[in-house]
This record gives structure tokens, sequence and C-alpha cells, in this order.
């Protein structure tokens, strides 16, 4: 586990992975001349250290003491996470998360000081700098076009109903990620975290390397600490993987817990937005912010009265005993420094009192890749043109025939 928001003495602290990704990436490209018997006079400086940022791995709790003894405000946040957006996402190590930036996140920001002054503040996300992935509508002066240069310049009419929760909750919305263009949808031989809008996401904790799932905008901006928190979606990976390779916090909820409208979609059978955050405390308020009932989305209008306000409250110092936990072995064996990992991992949760069952492999593994892709296929040409006419000036065309490949 790389985070774990019950035993802080048990954390080391992060390392400065950008200085030492940016480090890591001279390195590899002075190697292949030096083993190739070139000439090689002298090591390369090591790249300058950028300055030390004062709210590297702050949490809510951190950013809230911050505003309400007056050190922070919303706009100095907000201000201090768009420096640093500039300095390492779009210079520096450029990683690239970032697609656009909220020219109103400045102006949203002051407003929220001014309620906070007057009338205190809504909750534990007032003035907090959150960033989404560009898949989720805003009615703003932000573009929403799930990395496609198709729908650039088209502005939804309103916000999906993750924005409007957001806003509610008092976040400022810093800006939009980067992702897989159309969710990864758009080819079987695409790569994650590309889009021809915004070009590759990099890994922050090697750049060379993959960030994973659609959703990698969000989860290495997260593990930048360009923002607070970041929203991404998912519909079979795209939460999960980029916040397992980013070493966050990231949650698939369960259908119908945080409503689908005003979401670029693939297959409303398994699309959900899902919280990414460095610690358990901070995913769990920001599910509570962005969980809740819509009458736009049938899966969520159901569960009126049954959505829990405050997931905190679920958060378990001893929430590993008596759990059973399978462990997967057909995953293990393509690298020893992974396994040796994942057994020390596995050895940590026994001793926090969890029944682990190993093996658990499940044998129909793999067996339904071909029907959930027919699944995705057609639940997509109806969902996206679904979703299209609801844009300003829409003109759905009808696919005679999508291909697997497509």
């Amino acid at each position: 586990m790389n985070r774990n928001d019950f035993r802080p003495d048990k954390v080391p602290p992060r390392r400065s992975f950008l200085q030492t990704a940016l480090a890591g990436s001279v390195g590899a490209a002075i190697l292949p001349a030096f083993s190739a018997g070139r000439a090689f006079a002298a090591p390369e400086p090591a790249p300058p250290k950028s300055a030390p940022f004062d709210l590297e791995e702050a949490t809510f709790a951190d950013l809230q003491a911050g505003m309400s003894s007056r050190k922070y405000t919303a706009r100095s946040l907000v201000q201090k996470y768009l420096s640093r957006i500039e300095q390492l996402d779009k210079h520096g190590p450029a990683v690239n998360s970032v697609i656009e930036i909220n020219p109103d996140a400045l102006a949203i920001a002051g407003e929220l000081d001014k309620e906070r002054k007057e009338k205190g503040a809504r909750g534990p996300m007032h003035g907090i700098p959150v960033l989404i992935k560009d898949n989720i509508d805003t009615a703003d002066h932000m573009s929403t076009t799930a990395g496609s240069l198709a729908l650039l310049g088209s502005r939804p009419a309103k916000d999906s109903f993750v924005a409007q929760k957001l806003r509610q909750a008092g976040a400022v919305i810093l800006g939009k990620t980067n992702l897989s263009e159309w969710a990864n949808i758009r080819s079987s031989h695409s790569s994650s975290g590309w889009s021809a809008r915004g070009g590759l996401t990099k890994n922050p904790y090697v750049l060379d390397r993959n960030a994973c799932g659609s959703s990698s905008g969000s989860g290495t901006a997260a593990a930048s600490n360009f923002c607070a928190v970041a929203v991404g979606t998912e519909t079979d990976g795209s939460v999960v993987c980029p916040s397992s390779l980013c070493g966050l916090v990231g949650l698939k909820p369960t259908l119908g817990l945080i409503s689908r409208s005003g979401i670029v979609p693939i297959a409303h059978s398994q699309d959900t937005a899902g919280p990414m955050a460095r610690t358990v405390r901070d995913a769990a308020i920001l599910l509570s912010a962005l969980a809740g009932a819509d009458p736009n989305d049938k899966a969520t209008a159901g569960n009126a009265g049954k959505i829990d306000a405050d997931y905190t409250k679920s958060l378990d110092a001893n929430g590993l005993r008596a759990a059973r936990l399978g462990v997967a072995r057909k995953y293990f064996g393509f690298n020893d420094a992974v396994d040796k990992l994942m057994e020390d991992v596995i050895a940590e949760m026994k001793r926090q009192g969890a029944e682990i069952i190993d093996p658990a492999d499940l044998p129909t593994h793999g067996k339904f890749d071909d029907t959930e892709l027919t699944v995705l296929l057609y639940e997509l040409k109806a969902d996206l043109n679904a979703y299209l006419v609801g844009r300003p000036g829409a003109q759905v065309i009808q696919p005679s025939h999508i291909s697997s490949s497509s």
C-alpha cells in the first residue's frame, strides 16, 4: 500500500518523484552513449531541483486549517497550484496531465473566500481546488471534448451532475485533465493516456512509462500535487489502474451512487465517475460530495434517501480484521521485485487481521472479454448519440455499422 490514512507513523515520506524521474530521464539518455563506447568526457549535471512546494501532500484537513488560520485563502491555493502546473506540467518534466485551465478559477475562489468570511465554510471542500477529467461537462468557459478534436469548440449547455455537486460543495474546479481519447473506446490498439487534443500524459514516477487508464491525467495530476484531489471516470479500470500506478487511492463506486448525466459515455451498464486522492479520508470526503440522486439518471434516481451523506463515518482503522481477501496468483511471476512487494503487502494485511485466501484464481477470468466488448459497442452506439443530441447545434449521424476495432 502506498498510503495509509490510519497509521501515519508507518507511512514513509512520499519521495520527490518528479525530480527523481527527471534525473532518471537524463541518465537514460546518457547510458546508451557510454555503453556504446562513445566519447564521454563528464557526466551531465544533475537537473536543478524545484523549490519546495508548501502544499505538497496537503490534505483537505491541512488546507482547511490553513484557510481557517488565514495562512491561505482559496485564491492563494489556486495561485499556488496554477504555478506548480506551469512549472512541472507544462515545463520541467512536462508530465502533461492538465488539458485546460479554468479561466474563472481565481474569480470563483475569490467569491468563496468572501462567502467564508461572511457565512463560514460550507464543508470540508469549501475553497478546495479540484481537477476533473475532460469528459465531464462544465457549462463555463472550458471545453469538454473527451480529448477529441471533433468536440473542440462545442460547449455543453449545462453542468454535469458531478460538476454541480462539486460547485455546491464549494470546490473550485481548477481545470480539466487529459485522458485516453474517447476514454479508450476509439481503437483496439490505442495507447492509454493519449488524446489528439492533449497529447500523451506521462507517468509521474517514471516519465517514459505509461500512466495507465483513460483517467491518466487525473491520476498524474493528483500524484504531482497539481490539485488537492481529482475526479476520474471508469468503465473498466480507468480510475483504479492510474490510481494504482500513481500511488493514489482510487475508487470505482457502485453504479448508481454517482450520476452519469453530463459525462461523455461509453456504456451505461458500466460507466461511473470516481474519486482519486492521496489519502483514504480525502477519497471518502470527495465521494461524499459527488454521490447523490439525480432525476436525470435513473440508476441514481431510486437511491434518494439511501446514499450516505458522509462516507468518512465508515473509515475504520481496524477495517482489515476478519476481512477475507483473495490472492490472484496468476498475475504473479512477471517481475521478482513486484512479487516481493506483493508478498510484503500480503504479510502486512495478515498482521492487521485479514484472512488471506491464497490462491484465489477465478477459472472464468478472461472468458467473457469478447461478450463484454459486444455490450460496450452496443451501448456506445446508443449512449453516445443520446449524449451528443444534448450538445448545442448537434447533428447526429446514425452509423450503419460499428466494427470491433473502431
